[in-house]
């Protein structure tokens, strides 16, 4: 769930935390400060009484301090933060009641104490089967380890690892080319595991912004984008299931590699290994650049599998760019960043719905399957509004079933099973509509190779119509009177009008679209005069503008600081994000024509204040 929608949850005494740590940060001066000081300036300096959207601004403005503030707490031994944040960064653990997350963790410390038995006494054993420069590899990290947490008693201090310790650690391990769980079950040999009062552990997450907790409704919550920080400070570079799908496209010999690499068995299904490999934490990118290649495999072989994997596997409509091997990994990770960034599922939400609901009557088990994958806690889990929270997607959902499971399912609803499995599934349930508004943004900024990867191929030459298309049923789906015969009868051939609304008594909004490619539209006096002179059209035949729309994806500072001045138009400013969250909302609300009084008062239109007021 995105924290917007998480901060609008809660009561202010349920944000205190969060925003005390963001406070603290802002007063050491972050690098964005003059960007930050911006939007703070323009609202209030107590982040108390800062909108939900603003403080999302602010808080993106400091990932970085944020990730630096966190690293701090990790350093503390007693913390257990690699515990816990290995559980709340699974897929599927972002919203859950505390009796859940009480069970996860009590469960999440059993086994890893029966794992460090297991692994302690192979360790100690001279005819394991543990690769003797594997051995090697371990016992030097775990002296190092010893020597760092068990130095201080030599000062009579309390045992610890400093934070200068722990980034030598750091860099040791990621050397020896050590995953995470391999990591911490050295750390856990050395360090002794205590089990905390599951309040305890609330309370401390709680401190350090990583959860919110409402104990209205004993829920917690870890939002997307702390998530997200989360994973990096774990050295898991992408999710659970992004990384699921990259090793689903792997060769089995590819899979043995990394299983010999790692002590997995080999010998196991591929779905077993898949699993394995994730729950481990194997580097991704050390899995991409080593692992899955054998000893003596040229740079340039490399980096050619890893375009076919992009290309023809993956099927990524843009180029990964990067000239070196690491560059080239590292786009791919932010590719996978981008789609958990972005709000939209690829086909629509109809269509999501849709095939959910004849996923679970062709295939019962998938409800469970879900469930399991992602330890989800409600019984009945397929609903797409449901699962978006979770940011789960259908190609998320479709992934954890065979291909033999698939091909069923293909052949039961008629859907062609040649080619991609997936993809033919994805496509048969697309609603075209639904979907172009879902995109509405991208096609205002005209960002084609976005709007590709959504599914949609449309000409350039066509993204302004298509855009003044949707901006209609935008507007008819909140209840006005888009008068499309009025408009033809007042253009000219010199003039033309995008959007009329139609309030009767001969009132008009008169509505301009404009679509761009780069941030912030700023040709004020060209727009002005469009305006002006489509509101002397309508003047002239009896008509009274009452009011001037300009919608575009962006506005530059200086154009609404012109706009502002501009009294004759009686013009405002809606960003295509801004409407379209104004839509969402008004669906969401009781009443049935949107009050156009709300679109009156600003220059630039705050689709925060206009919910506020829808939703009440």
């Amino acid at each position: 769930m995105k924290l917007e929608k998480i901060l609008s949850n809660l009561n202010s005494f349920e944000k205190n935390s969060f925003l005390k740590i963001i406070d603290g940060i802002i007063a050491d001066k972050p690098r964005n400060i003059k960007d930050i000081d911006k939007i703070l300036t323009d609202n209030s300096r107590d982040l108390k009484n800062v909108d939900n959207i603003n403080i999302v601004k602010v808080f993106n403005l400091i990932t970085d301090e944020f990730l630096e503030f966190l690293k701090e707490e990790f350093v503390k031994s007693t913390s257990q933060l690699d515990i816990l944040t290995d559980i709340v960064t699974r897929d599927g653990n972002s919203i859950m009641r505390q009796e859940w997350f009480s069970r996860l963790y009590d469960k999440e410390l059993l086994e890893l104490t029966k794992k460090i038995k297991s692994f302690s006494e192979t360790l100690a054993n001279e005819k394991s089967n543990i690769d003797e420069s594997r051995k090697r590899d371990y016992n030097i990290y775990k002296a190092c380890l010893q020597t760092a947490y068990e130095n201080d008693l030599l000062n009579n201090q309390e045992k610890k690892i400093t934070s200068d310790e722990q980034s030598i650690l750091l860099t040791l391990s990621k050397q020896l080319g050590l995953s995470q769980e391999e990591v911490k079950l050295i750390n856990y040999i050395i360090i002794p595991i205590k089990k905390y009062d599951i309040d305890t552990v609330i309370n401390d997450l709680k401190s350090i912004g990583v959860i919110f907790y409402s104990k209205k409704n004993n829920m917690i919550y870890i939002p997307d984008e702390v998530e997200m920080i989360l994973r990096k400070l774990r050295g898991k570079e992408i999710s659970d299931k992004h990384f699921r799908r990259v090793l689903r496209q792997l060769k089995d010999s590819q899979l043995n590699y990394i299983c010999r690499k790692h002590g997995i068995d080999w010998k196991q299904p591929n779905d077993i290994r898949i699993k394995q490999i994730i729950n481990i934490g194997v580097s991704f990118t050390k899995m991409l650049s080593e692992d899955i290649h054998k000893e003596g495999t040229k740079i340039t072989e490399k980096k050619k599998f890893l375009v076919d994997l992009c290309e023809n596997n993956l099927k990524i409509a843009t180029p990964i760019k990067g000239n070196l091997l690491e560059e080239k990994i590292e786009n791919l990770i932010k590719y996978f960043e981008d789609i958990e960034k972005d709000d939209k599922v690829g086909i629509s939400i109809d269509g999501y719905e849709k095939l959910l609901t004849e996923l679970g009557e062709s295939i019962p088990e998938i409800n469970e399957t879900i469930r399991i994958e992602f330890e989800l806690q409600e019984e009945s889990v397929l609903k797409s509004s449901f699962l978006m929270d979770f940011n789960i997607k259908p190609r998320d959902v479709l992934e954890l079933l065979t291909n033999i499971k698939l091909e069923e399912f293909c052949k039961t609803r008629s859907i062609k099973t040649r080619g991609d499995l997936i993809q033919n599934i994805l496509e048969n349930y697309k609603d075209a509509q639904n979907l172009f508004l879902e995109n509405y943004e991208n096609i205002a900024y005209r960002n084609l190779a976005g709007l590709k990867e959504n599914g949609i191929t449309i000409k350039e030459a066509e993204l302004g119509i298509r855009f003044e298309d949707l901006t209609k049923t935008i507007l008819t789906k909140l209840g006005f009177n888009v008068d499309e015969k009025l408009r033809k009868s007042l253009n000219t051939a010199k003039d033309k009008i995008d959007i009329v609304i139609n309030l009767e008594n001969s009132d008009l909004i008169l509505v301009e679209c404009k679509t761009l490619k780069e941030s912030g539209y700023n040709k004020f006096s060209q727009v002005s005069r469009q305006l002006k002179a489509y509101s002397n059209l309508a003047s002239g035949k009896g008509f009274k503008v009452i009011k001037s729309l300009l919608i575009a994806p962006d506005f530059s500072d200086d154009f609404v600081k012109e706009c502002g001045l501009e009294y004759e138009l009686n013009l405002s400013l809606i960003t295509a994000a801004s409407l379209l969250k104004i839509l969402n909302g008004f669906k969401e609300s009781k009443l049935k024509v949107f009050p156009y009084n709300l679109l009156m008062r600003d220059v630039q239109i705050q689709e925060d204040r206009v919910l506020k007021a829808i939703c009440k």
